[in-house]
């Protein structure tokens, strides 16, 4: 595409409003209202779902599995409307791919909350389920696959991390009939920084001192990740 001073405009006005759309941690919100804390305080001190589920209960985690989830997929329905209304021509898979990453950016960074967030998987998602419905599920399969048969919920995260390029390195070959590498490096981009956000639960993996999630109702404040 032709980059102009219009389509650079638009671009930044959607990375930025990604950005602070990511930085609404949800986990945060989700925990004050149901424990009147800070879910940073509890079990691993993630702002994620796995935290929330293990020290907040089911109820609370769903929600914030809806919230960051949602903050993908608005992330780049966003900038999609903004390409819409001013016009920008051209092919503007980079434009959700790169507002993708900035709301990615927020939930790990986020700047309402000192910069202290989640880990990015479920943003990633639902970015994942505008940009390539088919990757998610491929990623989701994989999560799923290795999440259940080892009770590891990061161990699923992080294949599914690695998924996601592989994903689309097959499917951008299967629709063009080439593979179309702004596609496979971006996502690469996307999957490696969520990837780097659970190395220390690969360092817990390696060492096997990493916990598993009961799929039974157990008491939740002797989860610890």
């Amino acid at each position: 595409m032709e980059w102009t001073i219009t389509s650079t405009l638009v671009l930044a006005a959607g990375m930025v409003a990604a950005y602070l759309l990511g930085s609404i941690n949800f986990a945060i919100i989700v925990t004050r209202l149901f424990k009147k804390g800070d879910i940073r305080d509890y079990g691993s001190g993630n702002a994620g779902m796995t935290n929330v589920l293990r020290t907040v209960g089911k109820t609370a985690a769903l929600l914030t599995l809806l919230g960051d989830f949602s903050k993908g997929i608005l992330s780049v329905l966003f900038v999609r409307l903004l390409v819409l209304l001013f016009h920008v021509p051209g092919d503007i898979v980079i434009f959700d791919y790169l507002v993708a990453f900035a709301a990615l950016l927020g939930h790990l960074f986020p700047v309402f909350y000192g910069f202290k967030g989640g880990k990015g998987i479920l943003v990633s998602a639902g970015a994942m389920l505008i940009l390539s419905p088919w990757a998610l599920l491929c990623c989701f399969v994989a999560f799923m696959l290795f999440a259940v048969t080892t009770r590891y919920i990061s161990l699923g995260s992080i294949v599914a991390g690695v998924m996601y390029p592989l994903a689309n390195l097959f499917l951008t070959w299967l629709q063009y009939g080439s593979v179309h590498w702004t596609e496979v490096i971006l996502s690469a981009l996307i999957g490696a920084l969520a990837i780097f956000m659970h190395r220390a639960n690969i360092k817990r993996l390696l060492s096997g001192t990493e916990s598993k999630v009961s799929f039974k109702k157990k008491s939740a404040e002797k989860a610890k990740q």
